[in-house]
C-alpha cells in the first residue's frame, strides 16, 4: 500500500501543474515531439524540459529520441492509477450517502 500511496503521490503531484496538465491532454491526442509541445507555452525550452522531466519520473509520459528528435509519448496505465483512486474514493462516498439515505427513511418510517 505505502508503495501505491508514492506512485500516486507523485502522479497527483506531476498533475497539480496546469502546464503538465495541458501537455497531458495534448499528448492524448497521439504522441509528439517536444518541440512542437513546446511552441504552445510561453517559456524557454529548458523551463518546459523541466515540465516534460517532471512527468516523465512520474511515469505519465515516456520520451523517445530519434536523432535530434525526441517524442513524448502519454503512458495511459499510468493514468488508470488515478482512475482506480477515484472508483474507490466514489465507492466509499456512494455507501455513505447510501447510509445516509438509510438512516433518514429509518426515522421517518419510526416519526422521529
Amino acid at each position: 500500500m505505502a508503495q501505491y500511496s508514492a506512485q500516486l503521490d507523485g502522479v497527483f503531484i506531476a498533475l497539480a501543474d496546469p502546464t503538465r496538465r495541458a501537455v497531458v491532454r495534448r499528448l492524448g491526442r497521439g504522441p509528439t515531439s517536444v518541440g512542437d509541445l513546446a511552441r504552445d507555452f510561453p517559456m524557454t525550452l529548458p523551463s518546459f524540459m523541466k515540465h516534460v522531466r517532471t512527468l516523465e519520473s512520474n511515469g505519465l509520459i515516456r520520451t523517445v529520441k530519434s536523432g535530434r528528435v525526441r517524442t513524448c509519448v502519454l503512458n495511459r496505465e499510468r493514468l488508470a492509477l488515478v482512475d482506480g483512486w477515484l472508483a474507490e474514493q466514489r465507492r466509499i462516498w456512494e455507501e455513505r450517502t447510501d447510509r445516509l439515505e438509510q438512516f433518514i427513511t429509518d426515522q421517518e418510517e419510526n416519526g422521529i
